[in-house]
């Protein structure tokens, strides 16, 4: 039995829909409202929420293998409420800033929860994702409501990821052999900045997508009031406030792992085109 956790999320949606086309044996998909999700014929949707121990162990009876993003809950609650139930291998989606903005707080948080999955007994693969195609969704109502996308650092280029690249290799570790004991940094086939995913996202809709570059200060100001100013401060500094050549660097690893070369964000985009319709 594999469990999904966040099952329905961007990486968690796309994993189950792969697990369960290539017949991956029992799939088990959690979400914290089982009753709306909509998942493939022959997963078993089971409700639980983090929060709540007592219906995780309800969704860890009879699991070998689970697939967990960091920071969603106490990951020392769950990581230990899974070495009970006898699960072997946990795949963990962790982030790239461990390596290369380790000093930065959501990175240190990420890499403790690596340590904590390292030294559990249970054996292991480590994702590395870096920054999320995903994450231009910001903009969506911006952009269905034909206003100007405003964001910081235009034209500095990220190898950005589309979630779904990080479901095929996490699907890869959870059933196939020589990928326990790996950690994996993820990235995209090639390096777009925020300019070029608005020019991307303008390609699909088939029509003018405004973009203006604002400062670090404006950007910081609007985010720290959504998520804090700490928060802000990392997100700036790692889409360009503080940029380095690992950061920046484009990897095969996805090519590698899966077979298949990674999307590009055109690609997210072309898929995604009715969220900014």
């Amino acid at each position: 039995m594999i469990l999904v956790t966040g099952a329905t999320g961007n990486i968690g949606s796309a994993l189950v829909k792969e697990l369960r086309a290539c017949d991956a044996g029992p799939l088990r998909a959690l979400s914290r409202n089982a009753a709306q999700a909509a998942f493939p014929e022959g997963v078993e949707a089971v409700e639980g929420d983090f929060a709540d121990p007592a219906s995780l162990k309800r969704a860890l009876e009879g699991v070998r293998s689970l697939f967990l993003v960091s920071r969603v809950g106490s990951d020392a609650d769950i990581l230990e409420a899974a070495r009970q139930a006898g699960v072997e291998h946990v795949v963990l989606v962790s982030s790239i800033t461990v390596q290369t903005h380790p000093h930065l707080g959501p990175a240190a948080e990420n890499a403790a929860v690596e340590r904590l999955l390292q030294e559990s007994g249970m054996s292991w693969t480590i994702l590395r994702p870096t920054q999320f195609a995903s994450n231009a969704r910001m903009w969506a109502a911006s952009i269905r409501g034909h206003e100007t996308v405003r964001a910081p650092y235009a034209d500095t280029a990220l190898p950005t990821i589309h979630p779904a690249d990080i479901a095929s290799v996490a699907r890869v570790a959870l059933t196939e052999p020589g990928h326990q004991g790996r950690t994996y940094a993820l990235t995209g086939p090639e390096p777009v900045s925020a300019r070029q995913q608005a020019e991307a996202i303008a390609a699909a809709l088939g029509r003018e997508v405004p973009f203006a570059e604002i400062s670090r200060d404006e950007a910081h100001a609007h985010m720290a009031a959504v998520f804090g100013a700490e928060a802000a401060d990392a997100v700036l500094d790692v889409t360009g406030g503080d940029v380095n050549d690992e950061l920046l660097m484009v990897r095969d690893t996805v090519s590698q792992v899966t077979g298949v070369p990674a999307r590009p964000f055109r690609e997210w985009a072309a898929e995604n085109a009715a969220a900014f319709r």
